[in-house]
């Protein structure tokens, strides 16, 4: 019984996304990636490269979120209209017109701070 409950204890934290929340409200910390080729979001929505458009795993549909890269102090201000990513560690999927506002599109992920603003 008790090597159950300890598998079930590594279960969930290893299920546990790689998120540092601060102790701000609507603040963490991760990695960022960017998507190109979609034709529709989680929301019903077409995908379009040149929005500053976002996933994200759990914020409502619409809110706006800030996200900036801590290595260069560059900021973008996105609205979720997807859900992901998909991959651990990854915080945030940006839009192509996001990513190049960020600066990451050659090195395709990036340390960022998302911070809620509406």
């Amino acid at each position: 019984m008790l090597a159950l409950a300890l598998t079930a204890a590594a279960l969930a934290a290893c299920a546990q996304p790689s998120v540092m929340t601060t102790g701000a409200q609507g603040q963490s910390h991760g990695l960022a990636s960017f998507y190109r080729d979609q034709t529709r979001t989680a929301s019903g929505e077409r995908a379009s490269p040149g929005e500053l458009t976002a996933a994200h795993r759990t914020l409502p549909f619409g809110t706006r979120v800030r996200v900036t890269d801590v290595d260069t102090g560059r900021s973008v201000t996105v609205r979720v209209n997807d859900r992901g990513p998909f991959i651990p560690g990854r915080v945030v999927d940006v839009s192509y017109s996001a990513a190049e506002t960020l600066g990451i599109t050659d090195r395709g992920v990036a340390k960022v701070r998302l911070d809620v603003v509406q």
